[in-house]
């Protein structure tokens, strides 16, 4: 047996010795075919590699506004909790009350279920001790006994102990609150402002039997004067008497209400109206166009503001015109150019600080055409109307109504008035201005007292249009003006453009002023120096010096230039060079003139109708124009001579028609309106004003000579030109 069992046991050491060697033995590894094949080196090269807690998934590019700094900026700290799992607790402190109060829950219903389990286990005890001696169904029976018979007595137990129960706090079931959190109570602080007192007079009186006698007289003369006047008026007068008091009343009440608060309203208006155009206000005072360095001498207007009205929404801008005392505040007629659909007109005075709402507001049964405001007296403002009549309005008088304005009677145009303009005071030191109508007028409008005083200057008319009828009479065309300008020097000559195309330089003679006076003989020597002297039939001894008695205007035409091919819608002359003028027409093009010459100097065909054109106060070859297709040219001659050095569309819409364009006298912005009532400021890029650049050791000259030197080079040059063809 020992040797059998030994050699077993050698068999089965035999066994274990084989299977160990086929797990020591080295196993052949499998490579890939695209497995790199690296050097001893490589592969004992170290690659390190840092595990953060930054969640790659966190985005980084997180950006939010910063109202404080009115920019968009990036967020610094980005938040890099990755949340894998979460799971809403319900752990309840045990020392707080409901802690307490589920504590006490559960050991009431737990005593009665343990009491029971005690019994049970007795029972199944005493069972397994004692054999069975009856069938299984007696001992099922016995136990359900036994169970019954614990549960009453537990219950007989429990109603002979008297347990004490614990008070409970009655909650309201309406207003009940399981749960309670303070909050953080900012404290409460309290603000004062301390004020000017307000004024505070001392009035003291003594009323008398006298004075109050005297107070009920005065009031009975009163009333009985009433009662007269009630009187001698019919029953019809009465009742519009009455009607009109009661609404001077009501108007006296509204007005002495809205003139308490109406300058303060104007501050409030302003200061809302700075705070919403606030980037438009900064783009105009500090924004130079940069790129304006790489353009190569070209320029670009820049949009401000934009200035409209609901209730001149559909009339079309007929006349800009700054104020020359406020350069913020300019004036816009509004009417129409379409004789077929005229209907009222309203003068507008807007300012460029309150964008939003005009400053004043007048309306007119007729359109307005033209206006002009007056140099000394910036608050009289003078119109045109489509009906022929012309109306002088006065800024300072609240009523809308014109403080003087032209009739049938004292000879008003027949035809629209065009344009006008205010001159210099007449020898009297009256204001007086000047119309042109397509009636061929040139009246002189003088205001003497409450009446407008008119004086026909010239009236027009078309050369070798005469017509002999019978009798000997010549009928003659009327020449139809549509536009005029003064000479900024010479008074007494202007230029005027008529419907035919064509431009006449008048020379007007005023009237002298009658004086009359007996003069002795030693006075004679002194009638050389009169012109025109008038003699009558008096000795010489009693001599009267006298000049025209009548006021009527001798003018003649100086020159005539066939100027366009259509009509001439402006003409103005140059602000510094005295010789220069220029015009425009419908018919695309806008030509510079020398008043010597009867041929342009310049042309520029623009491709479209030009409605005005405007030149710049600050350089005297700089100018700008703008034609119905939308768009405005601005043109300066001293860097290109032969096209405008900026072409812009200014318009929202294609269809919209730009009518009149102005220049700020200070400001370098331009105004410009189209027929659709909108007024557009623009700013001038710094290529469009520039100005003659600093040289080392030399001081820059400036003025009205430099400016004029600078337009007398080009002059020249196209005037050697002419000369040799």
């Amino acid at each position: 047996m020992g040797r059998g069992a030994r050699k077993r046991d050698e068999d089965s050491g035999t066994e274990v010795g084989e299977g160990a060697d086929e797990w020591t033995q080295s196993k052949a590894t499998v490579r890939p075919p695209d497995q790199l094949d690296l050097t001893d080196a490589e592969l004992k090269e170290e690659f390190t590699r840092i595990l953060t807690a930054n969640n790659p998934h966190a985005p980084q590019n997180i950006v939010r506004y910063s109202f404080k700094e009115g920019t968009y900026k990036p967020i610094g700290f980005v938040n890099q909790l990755a949340v894998h799992f979460s799971q809403v607790g319900n752990l309840i402190p045990k020392d707080s009350d409901e802690g307490r109060r589920q504590h006490y829950r559960d050991e009431m219903v737990a005593g009665p279920q343990e009491s029971a389990r005690v019994v049970l286990s007795d029972a199944g005890n005493l069972d397994e001790d004692e054999e069975p001696k009856e069938p299984a169904i007696e001992a099922e029976s016995q136990i359900d006994m036994a169970i019954a018979e614990v549960a009453e007595k537990v219950a007989e137990e429990e109603l002979m102990t008297h347990k004490q129960p614990k008070d409970r706090k009655l909650t309201n079931q309406f207003n009940f609150s399981d749960r309670a959190s303070q909050t953080l109570n900012h404290p409460l602080r309290d603000r004062e402002c301390q004020m000017e007192p307000p004024p505070r007079t001392n009035f003291s009186a003594t009323a008398n039997q006298w004075e109050i006698y005297d107070a009920y007289v005065e009031e009975l003369k009163k009333q009985e004067k009433i009662k007269e006047k009630e009187k001698t008026k019919t029953p019809v007068a009465k009742k519009t008497g009455k009607l009109a008091m009661r609404k001077l009343t009501s108007m006296e009440s509204q007005s002495d209400d809205i003139t308490k608060v109406s300058q303060a309203a104007k501050i409030v208006e302003r200061m809302v109206n700075q705070n919403t155009y606030d980037d438009v206000a900064q783009d105009f005072k500090y924004y130079e166009d940069a790129a304006d360095e790489y353009r190569d001498q070209e320029g670009t207007l820049l949009p401000l503001w934009k200035f409209q009205n609901d209730k001149a929404k559909r009339l079309a801008v007929t006349a800009l015109c700054w104020n020359s005392k406020y350069n913020d505040l300019f004036a816009v007629g509004h009417g129409s150019y379409d004789f077929m659909k005229q209907s009222r007109g309203m003068l507008l005075l807007y300012s460029l600080k309150n964008p939003s709402f005009p400053e004043y507001i007048f309306s007119s049964d007729s359109g307005i055409m033209c206006l002009d405001i007056h140099v000394d007296h910036p608050y009289l403002v003078v119109v045109g109307h489509y009906d022929g009549n012309v109306a002088v309005y006065n800024l300072k008088k609240p009523h809308s109504q014109p403080s003087f304005r032209s009739s049938a009677k004292s000879g008003k145009h027949t035809d629209p008035v065009w344009q006008v303009k205010w001159q210099k005071d007449d020898m009297d030191h009256n204001l007086n201005f000047f119309s042109v109508s397509s009636d061929g007028r040139i009246v002189s409008w003088t205001l003497v007292k409450s009446e407008l005083v008119h004086t026909d200057v010239i009236k027009l008319k078309v050369e070798g249009s005469t017509t002999e009828v019978s009798e000997g009479l010549e009928l003659h065309t009327v020449g139809c003006g549509t536009a005029f300008d003064f000479h900024k020097e010479i008074d007494y000559m202007f230029l005027v453009g008529t419907e035919e195309g064509k431009i006449y330089k008048v020379k007007q003679h005023r009237p002298h002023q009658l004086l009359i006076g007996p003069l002795g003989p030693e006075h004679l020597g002194s009638l050389k120096y009169l012109t025109n002297p008038v003699l009558t039939d008096l000795s010489a001894h009693q001599f009267c010096k006298a000049s025209w008695c009548s006021k009527s205007y001798s003018s003649q035409f100086l020159d005539t230039y066939d100027a366009h091919n259509m009509a001439v819608d402006a003409v103005t002359w140059n602000p510094y060079h005295t010789k220069v003028f220029m015009s425009c027409s419908s018919d695309w093009t806008v030509k510079i003139w020398d008043h010597t010459i009867k041929t342009p100097m310049f042309i520029y065909d623009l491709n479209s109708a030009v409605g005005d054109v405007s030149w710049a106060p600050y350089s005297s070859t700089v100018f700008a124009a703008v034609t119905t297709d939308g768009k405005a040219h601005v043109f300066d001659l001293a860097i290109n001579k032969y096209e405008a050095i900026c072409n812009q569309p200014v318009v929202a819409k294609k269809k919209n028609k730009i009518t009149h364009v102005q220049f700020n006298p200070i400001y370098p912005i331009i105004i410009v309106g189209d027929d659709r009532g909108h007024i557009t400021c623009l700013k001038l890029s710094p290529n469009l004003r520039k100005m003659p650049k600093e040289k080392k050791g030399q001081e820059v000259q400036k003025g009205p000579a430099v400016e004029i030197t600078k337009l007398d080079k080009l002059l020249n040059l196209v005037r050697e030109v002419k000369t040799k063809t």
